[in-house]
């Protein structure tokens, strides 16, 4: 079936969105949606026809409206839209909370489940089916009334206190700025940040430069300026962000919410009958015992630190050099980057001129066209929400649209931190018609200054490839049930693999031929060049591999171990850690835990493991392109049909066999980080 073009009509229209029209428009849909449910209730034999699939046209109902107004509240946020999504969160919370809880809707999908025709359906809608009954018992259903009552009660707190977590974070991090009028202050800074410095003053209406807590501004402000003090000022503030501490102490402080939080998902999980809200999330996931969570990243762990103490003594050592005899969290990126330059006469900033963002774009374009023979196409006359945000679609060998997305690619005010894929549309065929899925793609790069092009780094490329390797993912589905389309039903430890897989590929220097060229002349990336950029490659491996593993293992604990009558659980279990991992001092008001939307905000909970879980899956794919040809079609052809079409119908782990022909071995992770 070949589908039309996209037009406005299938698509949000964000302009329209008036924050006083949401509540109203989210209970007209969830009233609705009930009237139908009781009506579909009514309506026996059940079958999958006549009940689980008005189901999911019910779900994308709702879905498709508040994935607009969630989108909103993340990259465009006002008062008014803040207010307006806070109203309507407990109506859709009560709304899912309702249908989680209802017997007489689980039993009739049990029905289904225990029929003759069960066993005649196609592996998708068995697996919605299989994935619903699991996903009852998970909420409950078969508690008593008082019971369900409170669950109901906690996944309403949840939400309110995930979405408060996440807004604090926002307003720390717009909430401070330094603004400077002796430009000797900013020694150290490269001509492009400084410009951006004077953009953020002109913005503000200030004479000089004003330095932010965005993460463009700020990363690059710890790895060059000069000006130590400066740098622990920026220090201080970024990882007090939203804490009991630092600049803005108590202001935007998600020290209760974190609390409350691990209250809530802990009391949830008892309700559900586990012991922790760890057990609970791996009833999801690949990895099925804390234990073997616990060992997988203990035993990388292990075969890190030794690195990373090298690691960490040669940072020393350069910084006593400066006369530096005791090395502070501030002085770190600074003395990384000083020490880049002196071991490989190579810093990130160097390649920055051969990736401006017209290049990379039409390089992974064409990789991916490559690849799997896709084509992207740039629309016009969609409706957005920012003017630098563009929407374009994937087209297939045969000339048939698959799927559209609209990218935003550059930091501003009133748009959360961090770079991400979420969905606009899933894909599902209804009445013989197939909606075709839409994502959104989000990264906050540093933006064009002095009416230049934008450039990025090749950290910058790395992020934006992993984020299209989720979009690839979600897009080129051939699933046709919203529910296990794409990256839904996909377990979240498995979730990574196809986007840390997007990501080696731009360390090839055939992949760096079609993503390069220098902004100004047009060149190519030279060779002495990109051999510095591969000689660089392992640089700090050890220490980069036990930060994510730090991240990951407070994460379980928390979640494993969570003591209520325990006073600073949150603070303790992180030192402790930190203890055992980590080989960089950290200073006793740093407060990075406040900040850690992936897991307070996001949907990371016990579950930030999943990155280096998949890392293998994903290390191990790529192993087979580098056999074959990094270009190999036939391969990609066969990644394409066994891993991203596949959508959350089939085991992550019987799709990887599909694919490579065996079980995938901890081996490439290790040759792929230099710790083999």
């Amino acid at each position: 079936m070949t589908s039309t073009a996209f037009s406005q009509d299938v698509l949000p229209t964000f302009t329209a969105i008036k924050p006083t029209d949401i509540e109203p428009a989210i209970q007209s849909i969830l009233d609705a949606n009930r009237k139908k449910l009781t009506a579909l209730l009514a309506e026996q034999p059940y079958t999958f026809a006549n009940l689980m699939q008005p189901l999911e046209n019910m779900s994308d109902e709702l879905s498709r409206y508040w994935s607009a107004v969630s989108h909103l509240h993340s990259v465009k946020e006002t008062d008014d839209l803040r207010a307006a999504y806070n109203a309507a969160l407990p109506h859709i919370t009560a709304y899912q909370t309702e249908l989680s809880q209802n017997e007489k809707l689980f039993n009739a999908i049990s029905d289904i489940a225990n029929s003759k025709e069960f066993a005649a359906l196609d592996p998708a809608p068995k697996k919605i089916i299989e994935n619903d009954v699991r996903d009852f018992k998970l909420a409950g259903v078969n508690l008593p009334a008082d019971k369900k009552t409170r669950m109901a009660e906690l996944q309403l707190l949840l939400c309110q206190a995930a979405t408060k977590f996440s807004e604090n974070v926002l307003d720390a991090t717009q909430g401070f700025t330094v603004h400077i009028t002796d430009k000797n202050m900013l020694a150290g800074l490269p001509e492009h940040a400084l410009q951006l410095a004077i953009d953020n003053a002109k913005q503000r209406k200030l004479e000089g430069y004003v330095l932010t807590l965005d993460y463009p501004s700020y990363s690059t402000a710890m790895k060059f300026l000069h000006q130590r003090e400066l740098r622990k000022t920026l220090y201080n503030a970024y990882s007090t962000r939203a804490s009991n501490d630092g600049p803005n102490a108590g202001k935007w402080d998600n020290s209760e919410v974190m609390n409350n939080l691990l209250q809530y998902r802990h009391e949830m999980a008892e309700l559900a009958g586990f012991k922790n809200f760890a057990e609970y999330s791996l009833a999801t996931k690949m990895a099925k015992q804390p234990e073997e969570v616990l060992a997988f990243l203990r035993d990388l762990a292990h075969r890190s630190k030794s690195i990373a103490e090298k690691e960490y003594a040669d940072l020393q050592t350069l910084a006593k050099q400066d006369g530096i005899n005791t090395l502070e969290a501030w002085d770190i990126s600074y003395y990384s980057e000083k020490l880049r330059v002196s071991l490989f006469n190579f810093s990130q900033e160097d390649l920055r001129p051969y990736f401006p963002i017209s290049k990379v774009m039409q390089g992974l374009f064409a990789l991916v066209n490559k690849l799997y023979g896709i084509t992207v196409k740039a629309e016009a006359g969609i409706d957005v929400w920012n003017p630098e945000v563009q929407f374009l679609t994937l087209h297939d060998e045969n000339g048939e649209l698959r799927a559209g997305f609209y990218i935003d690619l550059y930091a501003r005010t009133h748009k959360r931190d961090g770079a991400w894929m979420d969905e606009c549309r899933a894909r599902r065929r209804m009445n013989g018609k197939v909606q075709l899925p839409v994502a959104y793609l989000t990264c906050n790069f540093m933006p064009p200054v002095d009416n230049k092009e934008a450039l990025l780094t090749h950290d910058d490329v790395l992020t934006l490839f992993h984020e299209f390797g989720h979009c690839l993912h979600h897009m080129l589905t051939r699933v046709d049930y919203a529910s296990v389309s794409g990256i839904n039903g996909v377990p979240w430890d498995a979730v990574e693999f196809p986007s840390q897989f997007m990501e080696s590929f731009c360390w090839e220097k055939a992949v760096l031929d079609l993503i390069t060229s220098h902004y100004q002349t047009g060149a190519a990336l030279p060779d002495d060049l990109y051999q510095k950029m591969i000689d660089a490659k392992h640089f700090q491996t050890g220490l980069q591999m036990l930060r994510q593993l730090e991240f990951a293992l407070f994460d379980f604990r928390i979640h494993l171990e969570y003591q209520s009558n325990q006073p600073d659980f949150i603070q303790q279990t992180l030192n402790d850690v930190r203890k055992h991992v980590s080989v960089i001092p950290v200073p006793d008001s740093n407060r990075f835990q406040h900040s850690f939307s992936h897991i307070f905000a996001g949907g990371y909970a016990a579950g930030y493991y999943s990155y280096k879980w998949a890392e293998v899956l994903s290390a191990d794919a790529y192993a087979k392109f580098e056999e074959d040809g990094i270009f190999d079609h036939a391969t990609g052809l066969s990644f394409m049909k066994n891993i991203l079409e596949t959508g959350g119908v089939r085991d992550p782990m019987t799709s990887f066999i599909a694919f490579r022909g065996r079980k995938p071995t901890i081996d490439a992770l290790l040759k792929q980080s230099g710790i083999s």
